[in-house]
């Protein structure tokens, strides 16, 4: 490899895939990652993908390539059709069945999730410790999508939980009528399937040891017992991120904070303004 693989770029691999070709495939509001396995994926093995966009509400069949300050542009300038969002909940997804990939703000073992807030007081009518982004339309689709996958940029005990503080999406559940809960999640330190109703460890990333998992796991966690090493990215795929679908890191939003964080920003606003 040219340059050490990033840990970014591995999630995006694993994202990728993941993907079928053929498939409808639905992408959130800022979440990158998520973007870019996508594009991944239609680069390489998948490249008869269709796309379903809550950035511009709108179905593509060539999607919009990674962007910060002219996104919504870019996908509503593509689109076959377009919806509003609660058309698209109620009406479209249902019908389209989508794989799509959530990020939650935290997780139980069974894949329940929530995205509201951090504090239980909230419930009650007290105020949060911490507001999340919120839901969208996860409390909906996740009562009957069966193609529920998840992703975590940072692994921890703050997302991992024993108790949900909300509960905002279905995960498996006994009450469930229609679907299941989620299929798979990545995150930063492995990657983890839901083959008996409850989180399972599958394959650790490189230099990331099964304790170390364990430790940033609020619950106790199921391994495979064919639990394996994640394969890197191939040189291929690698190239493609860099060069083509990403070559300003988009993708590394979600795993930085702080400083890091805004100092990316100020580079990707910068260097797009020169592209317009």
């Amino acid at each position: 490899m040219t340059a050490e693989i990033t840990i970014d770029e591995i999630i995006v691999t694993c994202i990728s895939r993941q993907i079928i070709d053929g498939e409808t495939v639905a992408q959130g509001i800022a979440t990158p990652l998520v973007a870019a396995g996508y594009l991944l994926a239609r680069h390489t093995h998948a490249p008869r993908l269709y796309f379903a966009s809550a950035i511009g509400q709108s179905m593509c069949r060539y999607p919009a390539p990674l962007g910060l300050t002219n996104v919504e542009q870019l996908w509503l300038d593509r689109s076959l059709s377009s919806v509003g969002f609660v058309r698209a909940v109620t009406e479209v997804l249902p019908t389209l069945k989508p794989k799509e990939f959530f990020r939650p703000g935290q997780i139980d073992c069974y894949g329940n999730t929530n995205n509201i807030a951090f504090g239980r007081k909230y419930i009650t009518g007290g105020l949060p410790r911490m507001r999340l982004p919120g839901t969208g339309g996860i409390p909906d689709v996740t009562t009957y999508i069966d193609k529920i996958y998840l992703y975590v940029p940072r692994h921890s005990k703050i997302t991992f939980v024993s108790k949900l503080d909300i509960a905002s999406g279905l995960g498996h559940s006994q009450q469930r009528m229609h679907g299941q809960g989620p299929c798979y999640l990545v995150s930063d330190l492995g990657q983890f399937d839901f083959a008996n109703g409850q989180m399972r460890l599958i394959s650790n990333h490189p230099g990331v040891t099964i304790e170390r998992i364990m430790k940033r796991t609020g619950f106790e966690l199921e391994i495979a017992p064919d639990t394996q090493e994640t394969p890197l990215p191939t040189q291929e795929e690698i190239d493609l991120l860099r060069l083509e679908i990403d070559p300003l890191r988009i993708r590394a939003l979600e795993l930085l904070t702080g400083n890091d964080r805004r100092k990316l920003l100020h580079k990707i606003i910068e260097e797009e303004s020169y592209q317009l």
